[in-house]
């Protein structure tokens, strides 16, 4: 999961949701879905241990660098400092939002 790929994802996610799931279901399966996005993603961006298959599968140097590089980009991940937490952090508050999106846009 990156920056660049988890947005859309999660907008995706919610449409199927929506279209696929039963009106009682959705509200649990949505915060399951939002809870796995962003236990991984944050996980990433910490550098957990247990995220290194991730990582290295996606030919990044570590969660960090995938999640602000996705491959793209250009970013030290090494020298992230306070700026760089701080868009992230806002970036990560974003998530709910997408997955609304995808669920409102799914039910029309």
């Amino acid at each position: 999961m990156s920056f660049l790929i988890d947005p859309p994802w999660l907008y995706v996610n919610g449409r199927v949701l929506a279209r696929a799931t039963p009106a009682h279901q959705r509200g649990p399966l949505a915060a399951v879905t939002l809870g796995a996005f962003l236990a991984t993603s944050v996980s990433l961006y910490l550098d957990r241990p247990w995220t290194r298959p991730i990582w290295r599968l996606c030919r990044a140097r570590s969660g960090r660098d995938w999640m602000l590089n996705s491959g793209v980009l250009r970013l030290d991940a090494d020298c992230a400092g306070t700026p760089t937490h701080l868009v992230s952090g806002a970036l990560f508050a974003t998530y709910p939002l997408w997955l609304w999106l995808g669920l409102r846009h799914g039910r029309d």
